[in-house]
């Protein structure tokens, strides 16, 4: 049975105390920290950016999963590297240059990562997948939390499950927006690795025991 990757998303965490939610997530039984950063221009929303996120890696004990939703990412890679980023995500819908740009991220040392908006098909991706280390597929159009989760994802992980095999890509299938303890377990059969869950956690009674549940879902699915 494989092990799912949870990465509770900060965005939906309580800014006045990130010091305190960072050691929950440490505790918790999540393997990353999932951080949006929105410009404002790409997304319609503004989240926070280089400092924030050098201030939560001063606390994370976990990897950095940055999601750049932002124009010209190539231009902020190696701040975002410095701020304490271990997996670098950027969408191909911003991206002019990709392979090029996936080039910067892994000389930097970092994982490359390419999210895809919901309405861009997996097959843009063919040409790249084998120098990929993870595809992020948007279940919810990008811009704020707490959206309603887009049914047509599960289609979109099994086309891109199967260009992965075929290529004989490692890459790891990620799953932001939505994600919830409903639809989970259909996510992981349909072939996501990687869960990012951002309201449902931290706007739940126990974030703690809330991640613990998502993490446990593998042990309830038959293999």
């Amino acid at each position: 049975m494989k092990n799912t990757i949870i990465a509770p998303s900060v965005l939906a965490s309580d800014f006045a105390n990130l010091e305190s939610e960072s050691k929950m997530l440490n505790r918790s039984e999540a393997d990353w920290f999932h951080i949006d950063i929105m410009d404002g221009r790409f997304v319609p929303n503004i989240s926070f950016g280089i400092p924030v996120t050098a201030a939560i890696n001063k606390h994370a004990d976990k990897p950095l999963d940055v999601h750049l939703m932002i124009v010209e990412p190539e231009k902020y890679l190696e701040d975002f590297k410095n701020a304490g980023a271990e997996i670098l995500t950027v969408h191909y819908e911003a991206c002019t240059h990709l392979h090029r740009t996936i080039g910067q991220i892994k000389e930097l040392g970092c994982k490359a990562g390419v999210a895809l908006n919901p309405h861009t098909p997996v097959s843009v991706l063919e040409d790249i997948i084998a120098d990929l280390d993870l595809v992020c597929i948007m279940s919810v159009n990008p811009g704020f939390g707490g959206q309603k989760f887009i049914p047509n994802t599960y289609a979109k992980i099994e086309k891109l499950a199967k260009m992965i095999k075929e290529s004989g890509s490692s890459a790891l299938i990620e799953i932001d927006g939505g994600v919830n303890e409903q639809n989970a377990p259909d996510l992981i059969k349909a072939g996501a690795d990687v869960l990012v869950a951002g309201s449902f956690v931290f706007n739940s009674e126990d974030p703690e025991n809330t991640i613990k549940k998502l993490k446990s879902i593998n042990n309830t699915l038959v293999s």
